[in-house]
């Protein structure tokens, strides 16, 4: 099992703009590949890894993804993004219960809660609109084509958006996460997670094969205060 410890970046503003932060995401946030492939009919491994930081209001998520083709189809909050060239990252508090947060690469936002796949619950898209996303292939839809250059996306998700009380302060639990990507309508579909799942089946929802996540405290050593950004 995997463990990612995140660290806290703490910025003169409560919502600091994304385009302005993200390189300072890249600069102190950890750096964490999704490179396992999990099931052997799905061999195609894009290049994918991601920064990540929290601040007192928001986990925040830069990744950085090259692949052969990409695919921005769905617009729409709660859409099946998935479908689309997407990055994921799934949470627990520490129980079966966990949160699924989905992004297409125009930033498209999917959330989801539940204990299992059958059954879950979409997260009301009021709430859904409060996650922030900065993409650097804009956010218009791309139909299907090839792609020479890598894409960015920096996701900055509320703390507000969780119900359980272990997110009121983060830095004093431990959780269970797991990040993905993923393309089932791409030419050729890939299914990436961060942690391994050793499973037969195709499935990313399944908390037993999530890793561990700590939030590290604010008089952490490798938390940072920006004064400023420039």
């Amino acid at each position: 099992m995997k463990a990612l410890d995140i660290p806290k970046l703490q910025f003169p503003e409560t919502y600091p703009d994304l385009v302005e932060v993200s390189s300072l995401i890249e600069q102190h946030g950890t750096k964490t590949n999704i490179n396992v492939v999990n099931w052997k009919e799905f061999t195609y491994k894009p290049e994918v890894f991601f920064f990540s930081t929290y601040t007192p209001n928001e986990i925040m998520l830069k990744y950085c993804v090259m692949e052969d083709h990409i695919l921005a189809q769905h617009t729409s909050i709660n859409s099946p993004v998935y479908e689309d060239s997407c990055v994921e990252f799934f949470i627990s508090s520490g129980n079966s219960f966990y949160y699924n947060f989905e992004f297409n690469c125009i930033g498209t936002s999917s959330a989801g809660y539940g204990e299992r796949r059958e059954g879950r619950v979409l997260i009301d898209s009021k709430k859904v609109s409060t996650i922030r996303t900065y993409s650097t292939l804009g956010d218009k839809p791309i139909a299907s084509r090839k792609i020479d250059n890598p894409w960015e996306l920096t996701v900055a998700i509320p703390f507000s958006i969780f119900s359980e009380k272990e997110f009121l302060a983060p830095w004093e639990h431990q959780f269970n996460a797991n990040f993905y990507k993923c393309g089932d309508k791409l030419p050729v579909p890939h299914f990436l997670s961060w942690n391994p799942i050793d499973l037969k089946n195709l499935d990313f929802h399944r908390p037993e094969a999530f890793g561990l996540l700590k939030f590290l405290k604010s008089n952490d050593k490798k938390n940072v205060e920006i004064d400023k950004y420039f």
